[in-house]
């Protein structure tokens, strides 16, 4: 594996004016950058991976070389292939955002009982009464059934 360069450097070396260039080489899956500075060439790393990332879209590309300071660039098309770009799925960050969701949608219906509970205008009963009271109902039921 070639060795990379970051976006922290990169813009320092755009900021000290040490770029010659930039060349955009279209590849399966994408758009990677190669950046001259020096007697040296090296692609743009991903943040996380430390691999040579790869930009789905131009466009996004071509914005993220302007936002950083670098708006001439030489493009190389000749190996992009556009049926092979495909967007990543993840199934499992889905189920997570649905649970999340779900989860949500509980929560609010759950304060909405609580708070219609507090604002009923009726008088409270005392949890003895009411535990007695099914204590009661419970046992008229086993005496129906026969398994007093």
């Amino acid at each position: 594996m070639a060795e990379t360069i970051d976006h922290g450097t990169l813009s320092r070396l755009v900021e000290a004016g040490a770029v010659r260039g930039a060349h955009i080489v279209g590849q399966s899956g994408g758009w990677a950058v190669l950046v001259k500075y020096g007697m040296t060439e090296r692609p743009l790393a991903a943040q996380r991976s430390r691999q040579v990332r790869l930009f789905k879209k131009f466009e996004t590309l071509v914005g993220y070389l302007r936002e950083i300071g670098i708006a001439r660039f030489d493009v190389d098309a000749s190996s992009y292939d556009a049926t092979t770009t495909t967007t990543a799925r993840r199934p499992d960050r889905a189920d997570a955002l649905k649970q999340a969701h779900q989860a949500a949608a509980y929560d609010t219906w759950f304060r909405e009982q609580v708070q219609a509970s507090i604002d009923d205008p009726r008088p409270s009963i005392a949890g003895e009464v009411v535990e007695a009271k099914f204590a009661a109902k419970r046992d008229a039921l086993r005496q129906r059934m026969g398994t007093a």
